[in-house]
């Protein structure tokens, strides 16, 4: 059955091509098409200029912006299939026409043997060989001129892959989803950038391919992989006597309580992991933990380290004051993500931001317990999650709040549409209350407020949480500028701004600052030679204490002192004209790199200060890896070896994050927020399963309706539960939105 109205046609009758099913034709014509997700209209090419369009292939068409990502690949593929089996039917062409060639040939080896064949048979036969050669060829280079080759797509695939019927694509799908549910092995797995090289390695090799054993991935392969990032930590371990390096502690803590403390060591051209230890039972010992931070310090070298970065746990901070007390050769800090975590947390409290997040929440919590109604909400949203998942508890909150603002349209167009405005829903107290939330102007007013003070800060946190550079040259003076512009947020409010601020000055003072952070902003360029560089007491004082702590040598610390003014004034080769263009174009300590030869004590000191992170790195967070390696009695060669395989698999992790970073892309983020990993982000509320919860359902919706799923008054669906996620989430955006 066609769908149309007066101008646009889904598909013609009898329609085939997947590529149908993402356009609609426009006044009924098979050239004019409008694609489903960005509006565009073709005048011309019909369906295979749209599925260009998709598939994102330059030159005919520009790529769409707004298509997603699973569409995408699946007209990539389906271009591929095409192109392929166009190379194939030649193929096939070239082997035909070999063959009669051969024929031939082997026709005329043969008749010059025989005697009685003459001469005019022997030159008949030559020539018609070469007419069939010659007209091969020009008709194929008649069409190649008529026909061009269509574009490569942008997804390759083995040869032998690709001429694949799509079931066999279908079967291998299935193989690999029963490994995995089989196995048990955690759905993320399938973002691992190994994912798909893995997938492209076996089929490289083709059919015959033997899986490695037990005994091989336990030992030489294991054994293979632990000398490969050996090799990278290596080549990391070289740049750190230039650069120095900050050590990271990353605690873990589960629901009893059980620690676990992994050690990685930054440096700018890459972080590593260093080792794990199981810290239950000296968690709450400060001398127990600086003991063994100590130790990590031996391991490191003591010279090298500038920064040790713990957590800002009361315990955690303390060992770090122990521990810089004792070498009195580099500085202890907080976690800066944690920090800016705790500010965020500060200001939750405060009674006008608590009760729209807890309005905020209701919202939440209704869409992601009632599986139709998330579908409707992706579907309108073109995908989009309202739960925004990041490292911290209140860092998600936040990014959640102003998610739900930015898809305020989609929301409102939502709760008016038909399907939902006919279904159960409606007439449920939940239902009711948050429809009520979302058409209160005073609740986005208060949206708006609430983010007036969090918004500068989350643009804090993402200069920091960046792979591609060191933050500490950032920092300072992202946090003045962060505090100013939450000052004309308000309007220069004072009454409006003046609480905000003192949280933000109580956690910067007390939690987070570092000499190192006030030395940093003194020594980055970009921020230095600004028209709004403010040098203070503070800064001053930083940079005094960072010259002391970091370089030890008395004649150096004078040199030093003597030096800075040069690159104050702009002297030499800081004033040349090069430099002045990379003030802002170069990472800070690259800048010192190039133009500060004349000064080497400066630019060595500049250099390990800009060179130094401000945040703990984190990484796949396993739990089912660390009670097999951390809790379980083993024998020491078997420890051994699950020590080997935590050391690869959390410096493959970080190996593939820097390559993912250099390259500019984003890391891939696509956990749903209604999983069980999602829980770890720690907003578990904020989805809360409402089920036990019958307080808000409408006094007609009675409690077996609840226990059984809510019944749809279409029979089609009456069996059907709306918190069923195994069977209603997996339609995703192509689910009935149809409530």
């Amino acid at each position: 059955m066609q769908f149309k109205d007066h101008n646009h046609i889904l598909a013609p009758p009898r329609a085939t091509d997947p590529g149908w099913a993402h356009g609609t034709m426009v006044n009924g014509g098979r050239q004019k098409i409008k694609c489903k997700y960005c509006q565009k209209i073709f005048l011309g090419g019909g369906i295979s200029r749209l599925k260009q369009h998709l598939a994102g292939e330059r030159g005919n068409v520009t790529p769409c912006e707004e298509v997603p990502e699973d569409v995408k690949v699946q007209i990539q593929q389906h271009l591929g299939f095409k192109v392929l089996e166009k190379l194939r039917k030649q193929k096939e062409e070239n082997c035909a026409k070999n063959l009669y060639l051969s024929y031939f040939q082997d026709k005329e080896g043969d008749d010059e043997d025989n005697d009685d064949a003459g001469p005019l048979q022997k030159m008949a036969i030559r020539r018609r060989g070469k007419e069939v050669v010659e007209g091969t060829s020009k008709r194929t280079k008649r069409r190649k001129k008529q026909h061009p080759p269509m574009a490569v797509p942008v997804v390759a695939r083995p040869l032998l892959q690709n001429f694949a019927s799509q079931e066999s694509f279908d079967q291998a799908d299935i193989a690999v989803a029963r490994f995995m549910y089989e196995a048990g092995v955690p759905l993320r797995a399938a973002n691992s950038c190994t994912f798909q090289q893995m997938a492209d390695s076996i089929a490289a090799v083709g059919p015959g391919y033997k899986m490695p054993s037990y005994n091989a991935l336990r030992g030489r392969l294991l054994n293979r992989s632990v000398q490969d990032a050996g090799e990278y930590c290596k080549e990391l371990r070289k740049s750190w006597e230039v650069t120095g390096c900050s050590v990271l502690v990353d605690r873990w803590m589960d629901r009893i309580n059980r620690t676990v403390i992994n050690f990685f060591v930054y440096c700018p051209k890459g972080t590593m992991f260093l080792r794990s230890v199981n810290a239950t039972d000296i968690t709450k010992s400060a001398e127990g933990l600086c003991n063994l931070f100590d130790s990590v310090v031996q391991e490191v070298g003591p010279k090298i380290i500038v920064n040790f970065v713990t957590d800002t746990s009361p315990t955690y901070k303390a060992a770090g004051k122990l521990l810089a007390d004792k070498y009195k050769t580099f500085f202890c800090s907080t976690c800066g993500v944690q920090c800016i975590d705790l500010m965020l947390e500060e200001i939750s409290k405060k009674d006008e931001v608590k009760e729209v997040l807890e309005k905020a929440k209701r919202v939440t919590r209704f869409i992601y317990n009632n599986a139709r109604v998330l579908n409707l909400m992706r579907k309108k949203t073109s995908g989009r999650d309202i739960i925004q998942l990041a490292r911290t508890r209140f860092t998600s909150i936040f990014l959640t709040l102003q998610a739900i603002v930015t898809l305020k349209g989609h929301l409102e167009q939502m709760l008016t549409s038909n399907s939902l405005m006919q279904s159960p829903f409606t007439k449920q107290r939940e239902g009711i209350e948050v429809a009520e939330i979302l058409v209160d102007q005073h609740f986005w007013s208060m949206c708006d407020h609430a983010l007036n003070a969090a918004k500068p800060l989350l643009s804090v946190l993402h200069l920091m949480d960046r792979e591609d550079r060191p933050s500490m040259g950032y920092v300072y003076d992202a946090m003045e500028k962060a505090k100013k512009s939450i000052i004309e947020a308000f309007d220069n409010m004072e009454s409006d701004y003046a609480s905000y601020l003192k949280i933000i000055d109580h956690v910067w003072q007390e939690e987070f600052h570092s000499p190192l952070h006030a030395a940093a902003y003194h020594l980055n360029p970009a921020a230095f030679y600004n028209a709004n560089f403010s040098f203070n007491k503070v800064i001053q004082k930083g940079l005094l204490d960072c010259i002391e702590t970091i370089e030890p040598s008395l004649s150096a610390q004078v040199t030093i002192t003597s030096h800075i003014k040069f690159y104050e004034e702009a002297v030499g080769d800081f004033g040349r004209p090069v430099a002045l263009h990379g003030r802002e174009s170069l990472a800070p300590a690259t800048w010192w790199s190039l133009y500060a030869a004349d000064y080497p004590d400066l630019q060595r000191l500049a250099v390990r200060i800009l060179s130094q992170t401000c945040s703990i790195t984190t990484s796949e967070r396993s739990w089912s890896m660390f009670e097999c390696i951390q809790y379980k009695k083993r024998n020491r060669l078997e420890q051994q070896r699950s020590s080997d395989l935590t050391f690869v698999h959390h410096n493959l992790f970080l190996k593939e994050r820097r390559a993912e970073a250099t390259k500019s892309r984003c890391m891939r983020n696509n956990i749903d927020p209604t999983c069980l990993e999602a829980m770890d982000a720690n907003i578990g509320d904020w989805v809360e399963d409402l089920e036990e919860d019958l307080s808000w359902l409408d006094e007609t919706v009675s409690t077996e309706q609840v226990n059984h799923g809510i019944q749809n008054t279409d029979d089609s669906n009456s069996n059907e539960s709306t918190d069923d996620r195994s069977s209603d989430l997996t339609k995703g955006l192509d689910g009935d939105d149809d409530l």
